[in-house]
């Protein structure tokens, strides 16, 4: 089978190497897969290419799609697969794979690092300290149990941010409309309408999906209900965040601090590329985005890191297990792991 690897990193280099996948003939490229990158494709890998593997800063649409005359794979490393175009994968009986409960333990760790540098000061008070201001500032900090947390969204990633909460004896507020039975025993959990929740904690940390119908769920009346100097972490989707919103609540100090390591228009703000490339092409919302990014990052009680929470060797070695195992079990006749 041919395969191409788009999207290609250094800390996924170690894991082909140690792991020779005889029956595959692979060729990486650390470019995005989108309609600018497949013209540059010769059209002979085009023609002969069967497997296609991305992460969610590619764009496959069905005019990438057509490009490819013999694609029987598209194999997303992630959880979420709205960067390709399932309708076209369905009528060209094209299968569709992605990857599931990764780096839960991974994301949970970096959460509490963004918490904790939050509530402590660490950012501020190490670049105050590099410039020597360290005597004209005042970085007093709060002891975490002796706040609640309110975790919305108690899958994977939720429980272990919930295991996470319990072990620095915090008190914990969950909204889910699965709730967990497991996680009211093991860490004392209270579940409360998404409502109470926003009311009541002192921190919120989002751990959902977009679904669509979640779109801005943050939004002006959501930050305007927060309790006053509450602190706001988002590691799961830009998309669920109003950021014009959640500006103003950071600049008039209704909120004390936020958090942000994903964002509506990371290929964009971060990843595959910059501002300059694409802003004649921007939609009215990543131009808003782009801006209120900018304007955030001047806060000292704002972080906003690439989209790297679940990036450990040990989660990324996962994803490329699941990844390589989906696609043998489909090559295999195996329709379980398919998406489509």
């Amino acid at each position: 089978m041919n395969m191409i690897v788009f999207e290609f990193r250094e800390a996924e280099k170690k894991f082909f190497e140690e792991n020779k996948f005889r029956d595959f003939n692979i060729t990486f490229f650390p470019e995005c897969l989108n309609e600018e990158f497949v013209e540059t494709l010769d059209p002979e890998l085009l023609e002969k290419t069967n497997i296609i593997s991305v992460f969610i800063n590619s764009v496959v649409n069905k005019n990438v799609i057509d490009k490819f005359k013999n694609l029987r794979i598209i194999s997303t490393r992630s959880t979420g697969y709205d960067h390709i175009c399932v309708k076209s994968c369905q009528y060209k009986n094209i299968a569709v794979t992605n990857v599931t409960n990764y780096g839960e333990t991974s994301v949970a760790q970096f959460t509490f690092g963004l918490i904790i540098a939050l509530i402590r000061k660490i950012p501020s008070a190490s670049i105050a300290f590099k410039n020597s201001e360290t005597s004209l500032r005042t970085f007093i900090g709060r002891d975490l149990s002796k706040l609640t947390l309110g975790v919305v969204g108690t899958g994977a990633i939720g429980a272990a941010v919930c295991h996470t909460a319990n072990s620095f004896g915090m008190n914990i507020l969950g909204y889910d409309i699965n709730q967990k039975q497991e996680l009211i025993d093991k860490y004392h959990i209270k579940y409360v309408s998404f409502n109470e929740l926003v009311k009541a904690s002192d921190i919120i940390s989002l751990h959902l999906p977009y679904t669509g119908e979640n779109y801005h769920m943050f939004n002006e009346k959501t930050f305007s209900d927060m309790t006053e100097n509450s602190y706001f972490i988002n590691t799961s989707r830009g998309e669920l965040v109003d950021l014009g919103a959640l500006y103003k609540y950071v600049e008039n100090g209704k909120l004390k601090g936020a958090a942000l390591d994903v964002l509506t228009c990371e290929n964009v703000n971060t990843k595959c590329a910059g501002f300059d490339k694409f802003k004649d092409e921007l939609s009215l919302d990543c131009l808003n985005e782009l801006l209120y990014v900018e304007k955030l990052n001047g806060f000292d009680n704002v972080i906003i890191t690439p989209h790297i929470a679940y990036e450990t060797h040990d989660a990324i070695d996962y994803i490329l297990e699941k990844t390589m195992e989906n696609i043998k079990n489909i090559v295999n006749g195996d329709k379980m792991c398919r998406i489509v």
